[in-house]
């Protein structure tokens, strides 16, 4: 499915406030000294404030895990779904959109350390054939940082209509990538940074190229078993989500300036892959965030692609499967993801003493705006 890069940025920015608003300007695509945090612990009483009055017409649902060194706070309001009425669960499954990217980029770093995939070697030398002649040399690690210059997919369509007609139906990863090298190249790989879902699918081809075995086969056995996300799987073609789940839901404009809530739960992500079609849950996916910054999952070397962005590309903040963000003198490396119906963040300081994951049951999770119940979660967090 085709991704419009707009939103996609801004929704990965947004989930922070790095646009706009009081949490300040972006950060600088150079790391800066950073001073040490203050904070006395998760702010209980202002992270009660922000999930208050839920469901409401931005947010049927909220799950909130605060973490580190300065003390823990948990979280959940809203509803199980709108029909029933019934409380959140707050231990449910969701769909985590593009925060499994971070589970693909720590796949590739691990095959890197096994000196079965060169970060500087050409995506080409590994999948021939994959990219025609139009194409530069495209490294691992600019497909890594969004810098590859491979154009988006195509997909069933833009609009929400358009891919809710379609939401049962099957377009698979190689159907995407012909339909984005049949585009040919955007710009000269390592000039600019555009994030694209594209870059995380011939990641996932590579890893399967690479190892012989399926991307979720590869995922769940080096990074979901070693972190301990036992709730945590790839539901390929199926549109379910298995076991305990709250539903999302699509806010649906009607002729008559009223607003439909449509139920947008099963759908099948296949097209998304190794780009974004993981389900979790928001103590597994704390849990994959506290193992991988303490080096448990990739060896420091190449862990520390995680930190970099580079440095040539003005305006680039994106590393190797996260986002650096600056704020009140602090910086945080996140993910953020949004399929309908469901909006996930994962954040946190290098030195774990601050740690946030969300699931807000967003009623326009594609939206251009960042949701309000998501940037009260977030403001609170980080006080």
């Amino acid at each position: 499915m085709p991704v419009r890069r707009t939103a996609v940025v801004l929704a990965a920015a947004l989930a922070l406030g790095l646009a706009a608003g009081p949490l300040g300007a972006p950060a600088s695509a150079s790391p800066a000294p950073v001073a040490a945090r203050t904070s006395t612990g998760p702010d209980a009483a202002a992270l009660r404030a922000a999930l208050a009055g839920l469901p409401d017409a931005d947010a049927t649902a909220a799950l909130v895990r605060v973490g580190g060194s300065d003390g823990t706070w948990r979280g959940s309001a809203g509803v199980h779904d709108l029909e029933s009425g019934r409380a959140a669960d707050p231990d449910a499954r969701f769909r985590a959109g593009s925060t499994t990217k971070v589970v693909t980029a720590a796949v590739v770093l691990q095959l890197a350390a096994e000196g079965r995939i060169g970060l500087g070697t050409p995506v080409q030398k590994y999948l021939p054939g994959l990219l025609p002649s139009a194409f530069e040399p495209v490294t691992v690690r600019q497909l890594l940082n969004h810098t590859s210059g491979i154009q988006a997919g195509d997909g069933f369509g833009d609009a929400f209509e358009d891919a809710y007609a379609h939401r049962f139906d099957t377009l698979t990863p190689r159907q995407v990538v012909a339909s984005a090298v049949a585009k040919g190249p955007e710009f000269a790989p390592g000039t600019r940074q555009d994030y694209l879902n594209i870059n995380y699918t011939v990641l996932g081809l590579l890893i399967e190229k690479v190892t012989g075995h399926t991307y979720e086969h590869e995922a769940a056995r080096r990074i979901l078993g070693p972190a301990g996300m036992r709730h945590t799987y790839f539901p390929g073609t199926d549109p379910r989500i298995h076991g305990p789940h709250n539903h999302g839901y699509q806010a649906v404009p009607r002729p008559d300036g009223t607003t439909a809530f449509t139920d947008v739960t099963d759908w099948n992500q296949a097209d998304r892959w190794a780009a974004g079609d993981m389900i979790s849950t928001t103590a597994d996916l704390e849990r994959l965030v506290t193992h991988l910054f303490r080096g448990d999952l990739v060896p420091a070397r190449q862990l520390e692609e995680m930190f970099t962005v580079p440095s040539d590309i003005e305006g680039a903040d994106m590393s190797a499967g996260l986002q650096r963000f600056e704020y009140g003198g602090t910086v945080y490396w996140l993910k953020s993801g949004a399929r309908y119906g469901y909006s996930t963040v994962i954040a946190a300081t290098r030195d774990l003493s601050r740690t946030l994951v969300y699931s807000v049951g967003s009623t326009d999770a594609k939206g251009e705006e960042m949701n309000p119940v998501a940037r009260r979660i977030a403001l609170a967090a980080l006080k």
